[in-house]
């Protein structure tokens, strides 16, 4: 069903935590039939930030060859998959700054109907994971993109914790998932694909 769906998963992380949501939710798209692109946004911390965190600079130099984020990924997608830490309740800056080059984009309407959906973590279950979920939805929601929340659509969301608005998970300062979300992970990466198969081919 997802054959012909175009998906962008687009993620920040600094430990690793969001890039393994990301890997997961690509692992799930390409077994579904999707043509998939796996690209992360610019790292706009300072160098001496992350040298004081060893995890951070190790995953920053584990990930160096994934390609960045541009504007051309966004116009190529059907749907997006964006997966992201929470800090204090909001996207980071790294992922707020690429939304905000967007705006040639949402003028021309070429960000409408598309289909999008997203993860997060934090570390405690009371983080902001399920307000940074909606705090990037509203960004969304001025492109005109459908939003595809797993809602209570399978178990795998109650197993991971139920967060209705996107999969979220509790992650310790070594990336360690305190939760297993992989399951939702899987069923909101074919939900998103599915979505925006069906509106692909009904708007065609």
């Amino acid at each position: 069903m997802a054959t012909n769906v175009k998906l962008a998963i687009i993620y920040y992380s600094s430990t690793g935590t969001n890039y393994k949501l990301a890997k997961t939710a690509e692992e799930e798209a390409k077994a579904s039939g999707a043509e998939v692109k796996l690209v992360k946004v610019p790292e706009l911390a300072p160098q001496e930030a992350i040298n004081s965190n060893p995890a951070w600079k190790q995953h920053l130099e584990e990930t160096k060859d994934v390609p960045e984020a541009s504007l051309d990924d966004l116009t190529w997608a059907d749907a997006y998959i964006f997966s992201v830490p929470t800090r204090y309740g909001t996207a980071p800056a790294q992922m707020k700054q690429f939304l905000d080059t967007t705006g040639g984009l949402w003028a021309e309407g070429k960000l409408a109907n598309k289909v999008a959906s997203a993860m997060t973590s934090a570390s405690n279950p009371h983080g902001g994971q399920e307000q940074t979920i909606l705090n990037l939805y509203t960004t969304l929601y001025h492109w005109g993109v459908i939003i595809a929340a797993p809602g209570y659509t399978d178990n795998s969301v109650f197993e991971a914790g139920g967060n209705p608005y996107g999969t979220s998970v509790t992650a310790d300062q070594d990336g360690n998932w305190k939760e297993d979300v992989a399951a939702a992970v899987k069923h909101q990466t074919k939900r998103t694909l599915q979505i925006a198969s069906a509106i692909k081919n009904g708007m065609q």
